[in-house]
């Protein structure tokens, strides 16, 4: 994912006061509800063992492998496996065999919510401070494989105990295979390639959710995540469940309620194609981007924090099982 395309915002810093509740406001309590708790550890060991096929760049043999393994897990924690094949054209003319993989639980209900993240990595370190790596791929071990990881311990814990809803997890292909920074054209649509597919081709006839939520690179020390200004726009009332949710659990330092940027991320072709008000989970800061290792070959596991998997992790865990 390129700088993602994000356009800066004076505003990141402002405080949102539709998130207030105003004078007078009447708030209601959800009752009580079991939510489980989320292993940041099983996540993290998630992470690692996507990191551990190698880079996962569409189309090569550890992409092949983590894949497969990926297929095999889900079906083990009692998914309903879909997979997505296609051969997609990236904006060089190269071939990509995109593979997206859906795993989906209580499928007898149309009260659906989808999670979403990328699981391919980055063919080029082309934001690596050495020239000499920017034809290098990366690990992807935030950018990528993070999401992946708390959505497979998510995915874990709903077999373990169903919510009310139906949850369809999808793990989106060929994400990171946009523009190289090195080239002088611009490609607009050259980013997130398997979730505009999914987007134009839902894995199920005529389906619809209410919401869905995208993670990326939810696995730094310390990430904050503002909101993204692409999910205000489509789902603002989403953004304003998942930030009060995290505020209510304690993890309001990872997701101040400041407005960020537009990211051109997966979370686009949902909104605009498909249709879903889907948000994405995403840090960014005006003064450092996503990060000194995004899109480097310092993208690796000591880039995991379990603190940061988990504020992500368990935050989601009660949006959904609080869903009705």
């Amino acid at each position: 994912m390129e700088a993602k395309r994000v356009i800066p915002f004076l505003l990141c810093l402002l405080t949102l006061s539709c998130c207030t509740p105003k004078k007078g406001a009447v708030v209601v309590e959800q009752p009580n509800v079991s939510v489980p708790a989320f292993d940041a550890d099983s996540a993290y060991d998630y992470v690692s063992a996507q990191v551990a096929f190698g880079p996962r760049v569409t189309g090569s043999e550890a992409h092949k492998v983590c894949g497969d393994w990926l297929v095999a897990k889900l079906k083990s924690f009692g998914a309903e496996v879909t997979e997505q094949t296609a051969d997609l054209k990236a904006y060089n003319g190269d071939r990509l065999p995109m593979r997206n993989i859906i795993g989906s639980y209580n499928t007898a209900t149309n009260k659906r919510v989808v999670l979403c993240s990328h699981w391919d990595s980055r063919p080029w370190a082309d934001n690596d401070p050495d020239v000499k790596n920017h034809r290098t791929p990366i690990d992807g071990a935030n950018d990528g494989a993070s999401g992946v990881g708390v959505l497979m311990e998510i995915a874990r814990q709903l077999q373990r105990q169903q919510p009310t809803i139906g949850v369809d997890i999808i793990f989106f292909d060929a994400e990171d295979y946009g523009m190289h920074s090195d080239e002088l054209d611009y490609a607009d649509n050259s980013w997130c390639l398997g979730s505009q597919y999914w987007a134009r081709h839902p894995h199920k006839a005529d389906y619809m959710a209410r919401f869905g939520i995208l993670l990326d690179m939810v696995g730094a020390p310390g990430a904050r995540f503002c909101q993204e200004r692409y999910s205000r726009r489509y789902a603002g009332s989403i953004v304003d469940k998942v930030w009060q949710t995290a505020h209510t659990l304690g993890f309001g330092s990872y997701f101040p309620l400041t407005a960020g940027n537009y990211v051109t991320d997966d979370h686009l072709p949902l909104n605009e194609k498909g249709r879903i008000p889907t948000i994405d989970i995403i840090p960014y800061d005006d003064a450092y981007g996503f990060g000194e290792h995004w899109h480097t070959v310092k993208d690796n596991m000591e880039w995991i924090d379990r603190a940061t998997l988990r504020a992500a992790g368990q935050t989601v865990l009660h949006v959904i099982y609080n869903e009705k």
